[in-house]
């Protein structure tokens, strides 16, 4: 029985997976069980930020592990005191509560901020205002949360308290707020949702509205965040700095974990009893996270992943069949012209390049360290896929 049978026959089918069993990698090259080597443009959906086995990650992740894999959180690490202080002074948040993915570090936000809100004025300001097209997460409440309606089927009954808003639309958020609502949480660039940023004069009015009715505003920058968009934070390219900031994916490089970021406002909120996470702060998870933000906040790195972004899509551009380019920094959505998103990533699976999708467009999240000749030789196989 050969590993896809085996894996088929005993895992469950909530993935519609490729047929590429990856064997081992290094930088931004994988290398499948029969030796042949992958691009990677996907980064594993944005989460191996320094590509595959990056030295220096594998050197701290490595090293902890020989010392302390986990341990209770009744105790404290020196590890994850040593993270929580670089992450917490790296974004200027007051503290951070660490999970192991990014549902759990929204469902963290959500709760925070319901709580702030109930301490203050008590019952019946719960209400939470996501975006249409938002991806928050695939546990029950983060799944309510989430502004698609193809999401929401089979799992009743959802979570209540969720009221949708068009993305972009001042008038349908202001016609949303009222006194039941606690927060509105966003994606400055919906990932999941098609690679689309928000615009400025909608987050300006976002910020605006929360900060005159004591609104707290959530930013799943679960994607966007550590580096992805060319900033640390995404908020920063839109001059915002949000009370509570989620982060996951990329921060630790490739190790589980969620992190829920809160300002000198609410960070008091949530008290002993009132969450929690067995394996939230895990020493190997902080590890790795330690390696990244010591990369990704380095003088320098940001300047040469908006060079890399900028030559990324100043070459897609120039592909008869590409339609036009959305996102930010290395967060790439790509419309095409004639071809279909699913079948160009089929096709360059099989010439050797990684890529997503994003509803319509084929997306890349390539690791932030990318190399130019990594690069053009991905790019080569894309555009000789768009032109077969």
């Amino acid at each position: 029985m050969n590993t896809i049978e085996k894996f088929n026959n005993n895992v469950m089918h909530t993935y519609g997976r490729y047929p590429l069993v990856m064997e081992k990698g290094k930088d931004r090259n994988c290398v499948d069980e029969n030796g042949k080597k992958y691009i990677d443009f996907g980064s594993g959906i944005g989460t191996n930020s320094l590509g595959y086995c990056n030295d220096k990650w594998v050197d701290y992740v490595c090293s902890q592990a020989k010392s302390l894999q986990h341990t209770s959180n009744y105790y404290y690490t020196k590890v994850q005191a040593d993270f929580a202080e670089m992450l917490c002074s790296s974004t200027g948040y007051s503290k951070v509560f660490f999970g192991n993915s990014g549902a759990e570090a929204n469902e963290c936000a959500i709760k925070l901020a319901r709580k702030y809100s109930f301490d203050k004025y008590g019952k019946g300001r719960h209400n939470i205002i996501t975006l249409v097209n938002s991806f928050h997460g695939r546990t029950l409440c983060t799944l309510s949360a989430t502004g698609q309606e193809v999401f929401h089927n089979y799992f009743f009954p959802f979570v209540e308290g969720f009221i949708n808003v068009k993305a972009n639309d001042i008038d349908d958020l202001k016609s949303k707020i009222d006194n039941t609502v606690c927060a509105v949480m966003l994606e400055y660039v919906q990932g999941e949702g098609g690679v689309n940023a928000l615009e400025q004069d909608f987050v300006d009015a976002v910020f605006d509205i929360c900060n005159k009715n004591d609104i707290l505003v959530i930013a799943d920058e679960v994607q966007t965040g550590v580096g992805r968009t060319g900033k640390l934070l995404a908020g920063e390219h839109f001059g915002k700095k949000a009370d509570i900031t989620t982060l996951a994916k990329g921060l630790a490089g490739g190790v589980p974990i969620g992190a829920c970021l809160a300002d000198e406002k609410c960070a008091d909120v949530l008290v002993a009893g009132t969450h929690g996470s067995t394996f939230g702060g895990n020493p190997l998870a902080c590890a790795g996270g330690l390696a990244v933000l010591e990369t990704v906040t380095a003088d320098g790195f940001l300047d040469e992943v908006n060079k890399k972004a900028e030559f990324l899509r100043s070459e897609l551009l120039k592909m008869n069949g590409v339609e036009s380019v959305s996102g930010l920094g290395l967060m790439i959505g790509i419309t095409l012209k004639n071809k279909k998103a699913g079948d160009v990533v089929k096709s360059a699976l099989e010439r050797g390049l990684l890529l997503l999708t994003a509803k319509d467009k084929v997306r890349l999240l390539p690791p932030l360290n990318i190399q130019t000749d990594e690069m053009k030789e991905g790019l080569e196989i894309f555009n000789a896929v768009l032109e077969e």
